[in-house]
């Protein structure tokens, strides 16, 4: 299959991942699967409060149904939202817990989120503040996707990871993606809704510069 975008050694694959994953090579897996919890993304309309930086987004796709994680534990692997269907995976001591709120009060949605992983070591806590317009990080800019995460966090889980090529097979917007790129690494993402494809391509074409 022809790349949707290709450059540095980022790879990203418009379709979906159960079809494309055949064809690709990878070592390790981080990413944020849809939850299958019909989470509301119409926030503009529902009416978040002042500190939720609003938009419309179309429902998150496969996030209608339960999702099976099965397919990807044979990678070493961060599944994020994995307490959504924790019943459907094996015992780990290693959960990644990220706390949203950086000492702050309750936040606007979750205090934090879950990821369960497979890599061996105790479970680790990341605390970056993330409630709306008000965040540690990414401050100017808008959001992209319903349930994106800071690049930082996504930085974070990448360098406890081995070495290798990075899937992420529900890619989104890209942040798994442009965290790897910052850091080095090579990485695939796959993304079924082509608007995320752009999206992130056009997040991946940005560059970043050291300045003295």
């Amino acid at each position: 299959m022809k790349p949707y975008y290709e450059h540095a050694g980022i790879t990203i694959y418009h379709g979906d991942c159960r079809e494309i994953l055949p064809t690709v090579k990878a070592d390790v897996l981080i990413t944020d699967p849809p939850y299958g919890v019909a989470e509301r993304t119409a926030r503009l309309s529902a009416g978040r409060s002042k500190l939720a930086i609003c938009n419309d987004f179309p429902p998150v796709h496969g996030d209608d149904r339960p999702f099976d994680p099965s397919p990807w534990l044979t990678w070493p692997c961060v599944l994020w939202g994995a307490n959504h269907y924790a019943d459907r995976l094996p015992p780990s001591p290693t959960w990644l817990v990220w706390d949203k709120r950086e000492g702050q009060g309750p936040n606007d949605n979750a205090d934090c989120e879950l990821a369960w992983s497979n890599i061996g070591g105790p479970a680790r806590l990341f605390r970056h503040y993330w409630n709306g317009m008000l965040r540690a990080s990414e401050r100017d800019q808008p959001r992209l996707h319903p349930t994106q995460k800071p690049v930082a966090l996504m930085k974070w889980c990448i360098e406890m990871m081995p070495e290798g090529v990075l899937l992420d097979p529900f890619m989104g917007s890209g942040t798994t993606l442009r965290a790897a790129k910052d850091l080095g690494r090579k990485a695939i993402g796959i993304e079924i809704e082509e608007r995320y494809c752009e999206i992130a391509a056009k997040r991946l074409a940005q560059e970043v510069f050291a300045f003295p």
